[in-house]
């Protein structure tokens, strides 16, 4: 006999569902109460079905006309009514539920798992989505994978070039690097670059890149790319309570605030950045709606709307070899029951993302974007319902820790149970120790603004940790640079035009002129050394030594 609405909904709630479990934590024999009735409710049902197995049809005919008119596009919604089919007295709803038990389904290989993965594959008109396929102009090969470790050196095939993993994606934030030109990814090795739909919507806007040939025609640079949904940018507009009380009355931020990233008013500080920026000086997020998001623009204060829709659609139009489906950003510090709604909510928004891509491919990949904060649970909730969807890889967002450990305890958990025949991306990270331990966990590449933004600040990536090449004691350093940055290890020397031509001293004088090429010749640097860390991780995983 098949199992009814008993088992589906404490597993559900119990399992995943901590606000419904604190309902029942007070008094056990609540809990002992509320099980007996359900385990009596499931005998009665299960021996009525068998022994009036008509029974069968009748309920589910009678469910097919009350859900004629109800909208289940994904898993979420599906389990919502569920609950009140439990939860409520009427015979409708308690009708469609169990009868929608009784529905003939694919042979169980996991318990629930399974059924929540054939619910989540079903779509607005009921049919399912296509089994995943194998794409001619985007293939993953994995080259290597160590003995040691989870960590593997791979190969994306993409209709610009080939990426090698793992890898380091360098942020075009609006179509360019900062300071320096397209041409310092090919000599630095680094083969993926990273553009921001969000920026690129407001500036020059998708229409005019879809007219120019796409992204590659418009910058000149025949090498892959990847977009992202614009929804990051989008859910950083939003400015907390205590980020507008801590902001000065000419709009920049309060000397108490000393430059911490302060969520809710809790002090809880986030590995991924949400600061105040000059795009973010007032809060210009309007309101989230199932629909999509709306907010205003930074540039002329326009107000616009992203969907699901329009976000693929613009997507096409940027024409980046892989991109990625809306997905809405919180923060590090909010309760279970937001995180958990967030979570839900990208879910149907990815959902409805991907339909829309599968209508006009057009040589695209896209990876799914798997949620849920810190919290376990959340997360393998995200892992099996996506990994269900015909995505070509997996990348990991949303609020991944407060601090390192907490992205080295996520990664831990998270890692394993991520599909290892697609490629994988995690999202905003970049700084060395991070890169070093997700590379051993089995991260295929790397995206983050990190090292060009340090270097118009001060700072150069080296063997030895990050120089700041600001201070005094570089002014009259007139050697080589790689004496204080440690790269100049025969085959290992680092080639930027920095340390084959220059000296920090002359670096540091152009930073006191406010020279551009300051910011030039560092940024280079960084890049070059991004590009040697992410091949000596390669050989270090091929000769199986992490």
């Amino acid at each position: 006999m098949r199992e009814c609405a008993f088992f589906f909904y404490c597993e559900e709630e119990f399992c995943k569902n901590v606000s419904f479990l604190s309902l029942f934590e007070k008094s056990s024999r609540e809990r002992r109460k509320f099980f007996e009735f359900f385990c009596f409710l499931h005998f009665l049902l299960s021996f009525t079905l068998f022994f009036f197995p008509k029974m069968r049809f009748a309920l589910w005919a009678t469910a097919a006309k009350i859900t004629a008119t109800r909208t289940t596009t994904t898993t979420t919604t599906t389990v919502r009514l569920t609950k009140r089919a439990v939860a409520s007295s009427s015979s409708s709803s308690s009708v469609f539920f169990f009868a929608n038990r009784c529905r003939p389904r694919p042979r169980r290989r996991d318990g629930i798992l399974l059924r929540c993965r054939a619910l989540a594959t079903r779509d607005d008109d009921g049919a399912d989505f296509p089994a995943y396929a194998p794409k001619p102009f985007f293939a993953f090969e994995v080259l290597h994978q160590s003995k040691r470790s989870l960590a593997r050196v791979c190969q994306i095939t993409t209709p610009h070039g080939t990426i090698k993993t793992p890898a380091f994606v360098a942020v075009g934030t609006q179509g360019a690097l900062k300071a320096v030109p397209h041409s310092v990814l090919d000599d630095a090795n680094l083969d993926l670059m990273f553009a921001n739909t969000y920026h690129l919507l407001l500036q020059p806007g998708h229409e005019h890149l879809r007219k120019a040939g796409g992204i590659h025609e418009f910058i000149g640079r025949n090498r892959p790319t990847i977009s992202d949904s614009g929804g990051f940018q989008v859910f950083s507009l939003g400015l907390d309570a205590d980020e507008l009380e801590n902001k000065s009355p000419n709009g920049k931020k309060s000397n108490d605030d000393k430059g911490e990233r302060n969520h809710g008013g809790t002090g809880t500080k986030e590995l991924k950045s949400r600061g105040v920026t000059k795009h973010k000086q007032q809060n210009l997020l309007e309101k989230v709606e199932e629909d999509g998001v709306t907010f205003r623009s930074y540039r002329d204060g326009t107000t616009l709307k992203l969907t699901p829709e329009s976000s693929v659609q613009a997507q096409k139009n940027i024409g980046c070899d892989i991109i990625l489906p809306l997905d809405e950003l919180t923060k590090y510090d909010i309760s279970l029951q937001e995180l958990s709604e967030s979570v839900d909510r990208s879910h149907r928004w990815e959902t409805r993302s991907l339909r829309e891509h599968l209508k006009n491919v057009k040589e695209q990949a896209m990876y799914a974007i798997i949620h849920g904060g810190v919290d376990e649970r959340l997360r393998k909730k995200s892992v099996e319902y996506l990994t269900s969807l015909p995505f070509d890889g997996y990348a990991i967002g949303g609020s991944l820790g407060k601090n390192r450990e907490e992205l080295k305890q996520l990664l831990e958990f998270l890692m394993p149970i991520l599909p290892r025949d697609k490629p994988n991306h995690l999202l905003g990270i970049g700084d060395l120790p991070s890169i070093a331990h997700g590379v051993r966990m089995g991260i295929d590449s790397f995206d983050s603004a990190y090292p060009t933004q340090i270097a118009r600040h001060g700072t150069l990536l080296s063997e030895n940790g990050p120089i700041n090449y600001r201070k005094s004691e570089f002014r009259e350093h007139f050697g080589k640079p790689a004496e204080i940055l440690g790269s100049s290890n025969g085959d290992d020397e680092c080639q930027c035009l920095l340390c084959r031509k220059h000296s920090l001293s002359y670096l540091a004088h152009l930073d006191r002129a406010n020279e551009p090429m300051a910011w030039s010749l560092a940024t280079e640097h960084n890049l070059h050394f991004m590009g040697r860390t992410m091949e000596k991780h390669r050989q270090a995983i091929l000769n199986d030594e992490i």
